[in-house]
């Protein structure tokens, strides 16, 4: 074959330091158009971003050549420094250190993209933790409960 094709399609999750709630509705006007910047800006596609005051989700097609840890190493590093640069009054802004990013099929894009889009009303009904948890049962991830929350 004289190409590669690849289909890498992971639905991230990472929340803010300490789950503070510091994603205003002000900053994430312009926070979920950035980070879409920072996925082209690295030939990714984010297809879906959304979240609420203390997480965001995004669903990312990422290149054959780009590891997940790079792509999420990328996202948050590139937005924080913007967040810092553009609105003083973030100072306090910071990503968690951790991150979940669960890989899809192309079936799954839709329920994904809907499910990234309604956060906020998912959110009235069901705390971080406990939708972090699923995702993690769901994909079957093994974890220690004494170091999740870290």
């Amino acid at each position: 074959m004289a190409h590669s094709f690849v289909s890498n399609y992971y639905h991230c999750v990472f929340s803010t330091k300490e789950r503070r709630k510091l994603i205003s509705p002000e900053l994430e006007e312009r926070l979920w158009p950035f980070l879409g910047g920072i996925a082209r800006a690295h030939k990714m596609k984010a297809l879906a971003i959304g979240g609420v005051e203390d997480h965001v989700h995004l669903l990312l097609s990422l290149p054959s050549t780009l590891a997940i840890a790079k792509a999420i190493q990328l996202v948050k590093g590139e937005s924080s420094k913007w967040v810092h640069e553009t609105f003083p009054q973030h100072q306090q802004f910071a990503w968690q250190e951790g991150y979940g990013a669960f890989s899809i099929g192309v079936s799954q894009h839709p329920v994904t993209v809907a499910y990234i889009q309604k956060q906020k009303e998912h959110h009235r009904q069901v705390t971080f933790q406990d939708e972090f948890l699923r995702f993690l049962k769901k994909h079957e991830i093994e974890y220690d409960p004494r170091y999740l929350w870290g």
